[in-house]
């Protein structure tokens, strides 16, 4: 049902009507900004990503194809953005997530330190391994959905997934310790 009802939003939006694009933006912003954080590792970029990939997204309206999905489509601009993004800024820091509010000054700090490790290893990982561990564990897909916005079968991204969490354990047990 909220398929058909991005088709008819993104068919009214190309048509002029701004609010109907508004409520799509509404819907796909917060989880496209996570994406865009830990594809970027950078809160800025990824900012900079999101409102670029809406930007595109709403010039290019004319050429969604309702047949597939909204988020399918914006996704893909977003992963082009993202890519711009890394190979044209300057090499710098990773995320520095928010601290926890709870816990003594050391468990706060290990806190900090288990992310940064996390997003660069995360970041070390290639793009196809790094899409399906964000879009599954950040995105909150499940594999078919993540499939149908790749355009890959399940079962690869059942692979790439498994290949992902390998990789990542990899170089956490060698950065890590």
């Amino acid at each position: 049902m909220q398929e058909q009802d991005d088709a008819s939003l993104a068919a009214h939006a190309a048509n002029g009507d701004t609010s109907a694009f508004e409520v799509l933006v509404a819907r796909y912003e917060g989880v496209l900004y996570r994406v865009a954080v830990r594809m970027l590792g950078d809160y800025d970029d990824a900012r900079d990503a999101t409102q670029s990939a809406f930007i595109k997204a709403y010039q290019k309206l004319g050429t969604f194809d309702p047949r597939f999905r909204f988020f399918s489509w914006i996704y893909r601009i977003l992963l082009n953005e993202c890519l711009n993004a890394r190979r044209d800024r300057r090499q710098r820091e990773g995320v520095t997530a928010d601290l926890p509010t709870n816990g003594t000054q050391i468990d706060l700090l290990e806190a900090s330190d288990r992310r940064r490790l996390v997003q660069r290893a995360l970041l070390a990982l290639p793009v196809e391994y790094r899409q399906v561990v964000v879009l599954r564990h950040f995105g909150e897909l499940n594999y078919d959905d993540i499939a149908a916005t790749l355009g890959i079968p399940a079962k690869t991204v059942k692979s790439r997934l498994y290949t992902a969490r390998q990789r990542l354990l990899e170089i956490l047990t060698v950065k890590g310790h």
